[in-house]
């Protein structure tokens, strides 16, 4: 009688928690998402070389993919049913294909890629390789390098102008930015600089690139039509990344020495604004309508929501140990952020499906953390 009854109650509990599943995937299954699409988030482990692969609307991780060692620049194709990225320490670029989670091909680009850009139209890959001094072109449909140029010392991002022109590459070692043929990547102009430049960001008419400092609080601005530097504008702290806003018309920089975020008019190349965030901000995202600016703060473990319009910052969300990166979803109703310490995946409401406007809906917050691989550093969003 009482193992009858034991069994009973096991066969209950196990009842209501795949009826409690099912319910969990039904209610974070964006409603804009099809039964037959898959909406995937992909996770690089920096100090396992995996990446791995999370069912979003299942909060559950489906696959671990080992894609080499210090895998970065993790960025999801526009156009193909492909994750593509770099092995830092393997010196190639790898190629995921989304639906089958087969890597498809290995390209070896020269010592110490960190990041990659796609053209425009997704046809070619740049990226630069630090310790050899070059940036390749990739065919992407062909995976073949069809061209490769020499930069300065220690190149650190290639970024493509949206005219198809030119890629940028910043030289850490220089302290100047390389101006290159995007055909050919043959230097056009060579640009010097505040010291130790890293991030870029260009807009959207190609007529202007904006160069982070890591070894000053300034941020240069560079004439691309005509190859001439503008400006070193000082700021009140250094930038840790880039946020362009849709228009064009304000970079938002998160900066974590001046716990704040700085705000840039581009068309005035001068600091604009700033808003006071908290200990350590380092990364964030902007919705597609410019609206709410969320930044992650790694020190303090949370992410903070700005309403860009009226420059209010909202009620932190707390999530994990160290979060950086950070991606909205294509419906922008769920954010996903890495916890770099705690190894694992925020997901976070946004909004929900009778909510169109996010501020005057349920509050946002947390859902859950979802445990990835160890140090997880960089995130991309995939539909297919």
């Amino acid at each position: 009688m009482k193992g009858r009854w034991n069994r009973r109650v096991i066969f209950m509990l196990v009842l209501l928690a795949l009826l409690a599943t099912g319910e969990i995937a039904r209610e974070h299954r964006p409603f804009w998402l099809r039964p037959d699409l898959h909406l995937y988030a992909y996770v690089a482990n920096a100090a396992d070389g995996t990446l791995s692969v999370v069912d979003v609307p299942r909060l559950a991780v489906i696959a671990t993919i080992p894609v080499g060692p210090a895998p970065s620049g993790l960025r999801a194709h526009p156009t193909r049913k492909e994750i593509w990225g770099v092995s830092t320490e393997g010196g190639y670029v790898w190629v995921l294909d989304a639906p089958s989670n087969e890597i498809l091909a290995r390209i070896y680009v020269g010592a110490g890629p960190y990041a990659l850009d796609f053209s425009r139209d997704g046809k070619r890959a740049f990226v630069a390789a630090s310790s050899a001094g070059t940036v390749s072109a990739i065919d992407v449909a062909t995976r073949q390098i069809t061209a490769q140029g020499r930069t300065g010392r220690r190149p650190w991002i290639a970024r493509a102008t949206p005219d198809g022109q030119l890629v940028i590459v910043t030289n850490r070692a220089d302290a100047t930015v390389s101006l290159l043929d995007a055909k050919s990547l043959v230097t056009i102009a060579t640009v010097r600089v505040a010291p130790q430049p890293e991030q870029i960001t260009i807009l959207q008419d190609s007529s202007k690139a904006f160069i982070s400092s890591a070894g000053s609080d300034e941020i240069s601005v560079v004439n691309l039509r005509g190859g001439v530097h503008l400006a070193d504008l000082e700021m009140d702290g250094t930038a840790a990344s880039f946020i362009l806003k849709p228009d064009g018309g304000e970079i938002y920089a998160p900066s974590p020495d001046a716990h704040g975020l700085l705000i840039l008019n581009t068309t005035t190349n001068e600091m604009a604004d700033f808003l006071l965030l908290g200990m350590s901000p380092t990364r964030g995202v902007l919705t597609s309508d410019a609206a709410t600016l969320y930044v992650s703060d790694s020190a303090a473990g949370r992410v903070v929501p700005i309403a860009i319009g009226t420059r209010q910052v909202g009620s932190p969300i707390s999530v994990g140990q160290n979060p950086g990166a950070c991606v909205l979803t294509p419906g922008e109703d769920l954010l996903l952020v890495v916890n770099q310490d705690s190894n694992d995946l925020a997901v976070i409401r946004t909004r929900t499906a009778s909510t169109s406007v996010r501020s005057s809906g349920p509050p946002q917050s947390l859902i859950t953390l979802i445990p990835v691989g160890r140090h997880p550093g960089e995130v991309a969003v995939k539909v297919f």
